[in-house]
């Protein structure tokens, strides 16, 4: 490969290898697009001490630097993208580790790795928000997905025992929140009266929906977020795989590489979340794209507070398999107020799973980059 690992021009050429597009002709479905991945493996792994666990929880993040800054931004160089796509690993025990990562890219036919203040406003005129209600719907797919965490934002079943949602759910930049080392998951079941189950006969109708949570086993942050918090780079790596400490026997949504706005049916996402709002209902809301750059989606679906950590999704043709799908393309995580022609203009924004973070995200969930190929 052209390039050497220390200059732009090799990420360069790494991203455009990596997220090139091949769509199939399909006319008249959105058809999920093919991509050749890259692969993220661990290099080394060190103990660090344990946090103080000091941090408040921010239910939002914000960010001075639109799109036209974002578009605007140097792309990382090799050593740079090391050094952000590298993480943090938090365990129940309070103990964290630091685990350094490498960047490949598999060529055909290879079967190993080669190569090296203002007052936020977040609803945009109706509130076009809608609250989902009932068993039957918030029992089921995809609604059954969206889970609550205890430190108050929303996150996405992914796989048996994995959660993603955003970073500064968990840790502001700096430390961890208060209650992380804690954490907890909370999935929606029906509340009965007189102590009789769901599969009761003589239940009688739920009389309201409760919370039923199960520990966190660990949880993964990337150097990107804790590192580049405190400046425009910072929310471009606003997510975190959290690992459950047992399964939790619901269908979950695979993650996927998000496809450009262009490609996405209607140019439109949707995502549901615990807007803190609407306490204890759960939030389903749709939109379209209105700007993207390559690690975030601009979008004015409404939000409040708690909806960070939703698992932005889109539902499109899978070719291989004849059938429709719906795949987590990003990770809902705040608010920005950008300039627009000198006039401030706001958008609710996504971190979009670029190819290097969709290979990272399934190493976490996988343990191994074979089954992270397909993206």
């Amino acid at each position: 490969m052209a390039g050497t690992p220390g200059h732009p021009i090799f990420l360069l050429l790494l991203l455009c290898a990596v997220g090139q597009v091949s769509p199939y002709s399909t006319h008249w479905k959105p058809t999920w697009p093919a991509y050749r991945l890259p692969v993220v493996l661990p290099q080394s792994t060190f103990n660090l001490a344990k946090p103080d666990f000091g941090a408040e929880a921010k239910l939002e993040v914000s960010s001075s630097c639109g799109p036209q800054c974002h578009k605007g931004t140097p792309l990382p160089t090799y050593e740079e993208a090391k050094q952000y796509l590298s993480y943090e690993t938090l365990y129940a025990n309070g103990s964290r580790t630091e685990t350094q990562v490498g960047i490949y890219v598999l060529r055909s036919g290879e079967g190993q790795p080669s190569g090296k203040s203002r007052r936020k406003r977040q609803i945009y005129g109706y509130d076009s928000r809608f609250s989902i209600f009932g068993k039957d719907f918030l029992l089921n797919y995809p609604f059954s997905t969206s889970v609550k965490l205890s430190t108050g934002c929303t996150g996405t079943l992914v796989a048996e025992k994995h959660v993603l949602t955003a970073a500064h759910c968990i840790h502001d930049g700096k430390t961890y929140v208060k209650g992380t080392q804690k954490l907890r998951v909370g999935f929606l079941k029906p509340k009965f009266k007189d102590g009789r189950g769901a599969n009761d006969s003589r239940s009688a109708l739920p009389e309201k929906m409760k919370f039923q949570w199960i520990r966190v086993k660990r949880t993964h942050v990337p150097k990107g977020w804790i590192k580049g918090n405190a400046n425009d780079i910072g929310m471009d790596y606003d997510y975190a795989l959290l690992e459950l400490k047992k399964p939790h026997k619901r269908k979950f949504m695979k993650i996927g590489v998000s496809p450009p706005a262009k490609q996405l049916p209607g140019g439109r996402i949707h995502f549901s979340g615990y807007d803190n709002d609407r306490p204890g209902n759960l939030v389903y809301r749709f939109c379209d794209v209105q700007d993207e750059t390559y690690d975030l989606l601009y979008q004015q679906c409404d939000a409040q507070p708690g909806a960070s950590g939703s698992g932005v999704y889109v539902r499109m043709w899978k070719r291989q398999q004849q059938k429709w799908e719906r795949k987590i393309i990003g990770i809902f995580s705040g608010h920005q107020w950008v300039d627009v022609n000198g006039s401030p203009q706001d958008f609710n924004v996504a971190v979009r799973i670029t190819p290097l973070k969709y290979a990272q995200i399934c190493y976490w969930i996988k343990g191994n980059y074979v089954d992270c190929r397909e993206g």
